[in-house]
């Protein structure tokens, strides 16, 4: 069995009846004994980059819902180390965070792909323990991620296409009900 370190997906198992993670893929920026953060990568917060930062940008670009924790904050994942300085490599060719100013102006200005950056609302995270508890109880399960699961065209499917990514039993999960008891 893998252990949760930087750079995993959490996958939350069909049952997990948390609001917050119900049938999500969060993405570990980081794990140690201390506590875990990452960010949901398959819930779209509704609004657009011009929405929240009108002043700075005018780029119609969809934000996600990172998780529950300071959701006063903005985050990114990006595949851009050469052209955004100060990036954390967190999986390979994924980079958390780095100079917003410099996203911004090649975002503006069309040479960074719109599709290679993700922007999050607040973040995922976990105390020292709490998630390895979590890990206990099934309430996740753990796979590598990609940069075609972190930055997937279709932010609905990456759940399932990450059991996909696991295979053989977990792919049947695809299809259980959300509450097995109004089955």
């Amino acid at each position: 069995m893998m252990n949760p370190s930087t750079g995993t997906l959490l996958i939350a198992e069909p049952f997990l009846k948390d609001p917050n993670f119900m049938r999500t893929v969060v993405l570990l920026c980081e794990h140690q004994d201390e506590g875990s953060f990452g960010f949901v990568l398959n819930r779209e917060l509704g609004s657009t980059l011009v929405e929240l930062l009108p002043d700075v940008t005018q780029l119609h670009i969809p934000v996600y819902y990172g998780g529950p924790v300071q959701p006063d904050t903005l985050h990114f994942l990006h595949t851009y180390p050469e052209g955004i300085t100060g990036g954390l490599e967190v999986s390979e060719g994924v980079y958390w965070g780095g100079d917003f100013k410099q996203a911004m102006a090649l975002l503006e200005s069309g040479d960074l792909d719109p599709e290679k950056i993700r922007f999050f609302i607040g973040y995922s995270g976990w105390t020292g323990g709490q998630l390895d508890n979590e890990l206990k109880e099934n309430s996740w399960l753990l796979a590598h991620s990609t940069k075609g699961l972190v930055f997937h065209h279709d932010h609905k499917e990456i759940w399932k296409d990450s059991l996909r990514h696991l295979g053989g039993e977990y792919e049947m999960m695809i299809n259980f009900p959300t509450d097995p008891q109004l089955n």
